[in-house]
């Protein structure tokens, strides 16, 4: 899963919402806000090579949350050395990388299907569903993967299926920006 990838899924299964992103020379900071307008931020590092972030980009990072008065943060990248951990251990800075992924609950990964799902539809059809799989939209309701992947979503979630919402989430989170690409294309 690439970094941009994984910070949309992160902020999917955990409701933030996008509040601003700036890139800069060797990151990229995503602003976020939670379900109580806290503040957060996602600051993702891609190393040129396969580079270590080390305990100087944390601390750089701690200061710039205090600064910029955060609440919360997650620093996003493939390899950490082990005093970088430890120093965001400390911090209070979530990490992901190749290796490690915070954990989610699977009623947290089927909320942000169904979230997505939402975005879809309002966008599709002017309207959100409040139980997609029994969408009866005469236009699209054959044809629309949006009805299809809540449909698997919810045989997954009953099944218990981390693994496969996970991957659902992945499609959703493709699925919205297809629609958004597509919606951007028939604006005059």
């Amino acid at each position: 899963m690439g970094m941009e990838n994984k910070t949309n899924f992160i902020m999917a299964v955990r409701g933030y919402k996008s509040v601003k992103k700036e890139k800069k020379a060797n990151c990229t900071d995503v602003t976020a806000v939670d379900d109580s307008n806290n503040k957060v931020l996602l600051r993702v590092i891609e190393p040129l090579c396969n580079e270590y972030i080390g305990i100087g980009d944390v601390k750089v990072m701690a200061e710039f949350i205090e600064q910029e008065d955060y609440t919360s943060a997650i620093l996003i990248s493939n390899k950490f050395t082990i005093n970088a951990v430890e120093e965001m251990a400390k911090q209070k800075i979530q990490h992901v990388s190749d290796d490690y992924m915070p954990p989610f609950g699977i009623e947290e990964l089927y909320l942000a299907i169904v979230d997505c799902a939402n975005n879809q539809c309002q966008k599709k059809c002017g309207k959100t569903q409040t139980n997609i799989p029994e969408c009866t939209e005469k236009k699209i309701a054959n044809l629309c993967r949006t009805k299809g992947l809540a449909l698997n979503a919810k045989i997954h979630f009953e099944q218990g299926s981390i693994g496969l919402l996970k991957n659902d989430l992945k499609i959703a989170l493709a699925l919205n920006i297809f629609v958004k690409e597509q919606i951007n294309l028939e604006i005059p």
